[in-house]
This record gives structure tokens, C-alpha cells and sequence, in this order.
């Protein structure tokens, strides 16, 4: 009789993994699912409080208002900005020595970014769509942060570059937006590119790895230190260029001075965290055309840079997940 019973315990407790291994399976598949319903949700609360602040039809009268001409540059100029965006985690992604596709990169970072940029706090928002798209592709967490780092390290580059150089090159406007004298906004423009090239004469001459309050953070090679200092620039050009066609379909304003007052602007905030309440774009408009109602200009740029690649990231996310879904039930 015990005997019988040992035996027959033994496929049960074979059985047990299995029942346990199931069960998580059921659990994992289940969070999997509810992520992909909260992103698609996501996305669409996002389209709505935009179309809440300005209504769809005041986004399509602001955009059509704007000349064709303009109008398709701006969003060749909003389109090369997110393909320089992509260059942020082909970079990262050498830097991590894990290459993967430049498709597998440009998904992630658009989608990431195309949501991010509504999300607010686009380091942290991104990174969470981030590892959801690496973390698919063999990278774990410590990975893909040290890439938001290093995508973080790329924007802040760009901006010092480019923000110094037009500090040094417009110091007038420069005080306009720091509300600084022109002396100490040049100053600021020195301290910009010299913080820039510490960077570069790091990665070529410094140690390896550099230990912030017990963190060690490993420094690139020269050439992509180099390479993110591009990438970082032309971004934040190719943003400005966007502007600038959108505002220019309303008024006479060069591109040099939107540009000096973008990334003036975005610099001021980043370094000096100045107060005043006004946003980056309307810096823009307040310092080079102030009383003028550019209403449809800057609702034009936010359809394009913002809106659009909201509603193709959102999209693109919630297919994405809807393919790797079938995908793992195919397994």
C-alpha cells in the first residue's frame, strides 16, 4: 500500500514545477497584457489633453494657415530631428559594446521619445518605453540605463555646444533671455564650450572610468564623446529650424536669431534653472517679436514636432506590443 502511494506521489510532485511554471507564465502574459492596454491608453489621454488645451480644429486651422512651402519644411526639419534623435541610442548602444540594428534603435528611440515629449520628464518616461523595447532585445535594466544616461549626457552636450556658441555669437539676445549683462553672458558662453571640451579632453586623456559619489561611470572614446557633441547640435538645430518656419510664415524673423534664442533659452533653463515662469518657445517669440500674435505659428510648431509624433508613436507602440504578443503565443 505505501509503496503504491510513493508511486503515485511521484508524477504529482513532477507535476508541481509544471503547475508552478504555468503559473507564471499565465501572470507574466497577464502583466504583458495590461502594460500594452496602459500604453495604448497612455497615448491616448495624451492626445487628449492636447486637444483639450487647443481644439482639433484650432490645430488644423493653425497648420493650414501656414503656407505649403513652409509647411513642409517645418516638418522635414521636425523629421530630421527625430532621425538625429535615433543617433542618440545607435551611439548609446556602441558605448554599452551591445550593437544592435539601426532599425531595432530608431524604433525604440522614437517611440520612446515620440511619447516622451507629452509625457514630460522625458529621461524617465522614455526610459520606461525604452527598456520595454531592449529589454526584448537581450539588454537589462543596468543597460538601459546607463543609455538613458548617456542619451542624457548627448542632449546636454549639444546644448552646451551649440547654447555657448550662441551666447559668444549674440550676446544682446543672450541677455534679453538671462536678463544678465552682456558681459556675464559671454562669460556663460565660455563656461559652456569649456565644459564641453572637458568632456572631449576626458574621454581622450582621462581615466577610463570616472566614480561620482560612489558611482563609477565608464567614459566613451573620443570619437563617439565627438560624435555626441554632433548629433547633440544638429538636433537642437533642426529643432530650431522647425521653429523658425513655423514662426516665419507669420512674421519676418531670421533663422540665426530663433536659433540663438532656442537653445539660449534651453541652455539658460538647463544651467541656470531661470525663473519666470515662460516656456522655452515663448522665450522665442517674447524676446524677437514681442506683442506680436503668433497664436498659429506656435500651435503650427507644436502640431509638428509634438502632436504628430505623438499620434505615430502611440500607434506605433501599441502595434508593436500587439505583434511581439502574437509572437510569444506562436512560441
Amino acid at each position: 500500500m505505501t509503496v503504491a502511494q510513493d508511486a503515485g506521489a511521484a508524477p504529482q510532485a513532477r507535476d508541481e514545477p509544471r503547475s508552478g511554471a504555468r503559473h507564471a507564465g499565465a501572470r507574466k502574459r497577464l502583466w504583458s497584457r495590461a502594460f500594452a492596454i496602459a500604453a495604448v491608453a497612455l497615448s491616448a489621454f495624451l492626445i487628449w489633453r492636447t486637444l483639450r488645451q487647443h481644439s482639433f480644429d484650432e490645430i488644423v486651422a493653425s497648420v493650414q494657415a501656414v503656407p505649403g512651402s513652409r509647411l513642409a519644411a517645418a516638418g522635414g526639419f521636425a523629421a530630421a530631428s527625430y532621425v538625429a534623435l535615433t543617433g542618440f541610442d545607435w551611439l548609446a548602444l556602441r558605448y554599452l559594446g551591445k550593437p544592435l540594428p539601426y532599425w531595432k534603435a530608431a524604433l525604440a528611440s522614437f517611440t520612446s521619445l515620440g511619447l516622451g515629449h507629452s509625457i514630460g520628464f522625458a529621461g524617465l518616461s522614455s526610459g520606461a518605453i525604452r527598456y520595454r523595447f531592449y529589454s526584448r532585445w537581450g539588454l537589462g535594466v543596468s543597460d538601459v540605463a546607463k543609455l538613458v544616461v548617456f542619451c542624457g549626457a548627448t542632449v546636454g552636450l549639444g546644448l552646451l555646444a551649440l547654447g555657448g556658441a550662441a551666447l559668444l555669437l549674440r550676446p544682446d539676445l543672450g541677455a534679453k533671455v538671462i536678463g544678465l549683462g552682456e558681459g556675464w553672458v559671454v562669460a556663460l558662453g565660455v563656461a559652456c564650450l569649456a565644459l564641453t571640451a572637458a568632456y572631449v579632453a576626458l574621454s581622450a586623456w582621462g581615466p577610463r572610468a570616472v566614480s561620482i559619489r560612489g558611482w563609477s561611470i565608464e567614459t566613451p572614446p573620443v570619437r563617439l564623446a565627438l560624435a555626441q557633441v554632433v548629433v547633440g547640435a544638429v538636433n537642437f538645430a533642426l529643432v530650431a529650424g522647425c521653429l523658425h518656419q513655423a514662426l516665419a510664415s507669420q512674421a519676418e524673423v531670421d533663422y540665426l536669431s530663433v536659433a540663438s534664442v532656442y537653445v539660449i533659452a534651453n541652455t539658460a533653463t538647463m544651467i541656470t534653472h531661470v525663473p519666470g515662469g515662460l516656456g522655452v518657445i515663448e522665450s522665442v517669440v517674447g524676446v524677437l517679436l514681442p506683442g506680436a500674435n503668433l497664436i498659429g505659428g506656435l500651435l503650427a510648431f507644436r502640431a509638428i514636432y509634438f502632436f504628430v509624433p505623438l499620434v505615430l508613436a502611440g500607434a506605433t507602440f501599441g502595434i508593436s506590443e500587439l505583434l511581439h504578443r502574437r509572437r510569444k503565443a506562436e512560441r
